[in-house]
């Protein structure tokens, strides 16, 4: 499978840039989910992020694609 480094903006990965899986289409998933453990034996909290155009070239199509932090669930 191919990746590509995707940059993630605001909640716990602002600033990151990570490989992210892309499908057939080369684009990445829709919604990023990260589940992060809880100490106090709750279920893990998950943080999503959602995809959106990094770059936009002069056609108007994306060159690019970035997470944006959207809450948790």
């Amino acid at each position: 499978m191919r990746s590509e480094n995707t940059p993630f903006v605001g909640g716990p990965l602002d600033g990151r840039v990570l490989p992210v899986l892309v499908g057939m289409t080369g684009q990445p998933p829709k919604t990023y989910e990260i589940p992060v453990p809880n100490d106090d034996g709750r279920p893990p909290t998950l943080h999503v992020y959602h995809r959106v155009p990094d770059r936009v070239g002069r056609l108007g199509l994306p060159r690019g694609w970035r997470y944006e932090y959207t809450g948790t669930r």
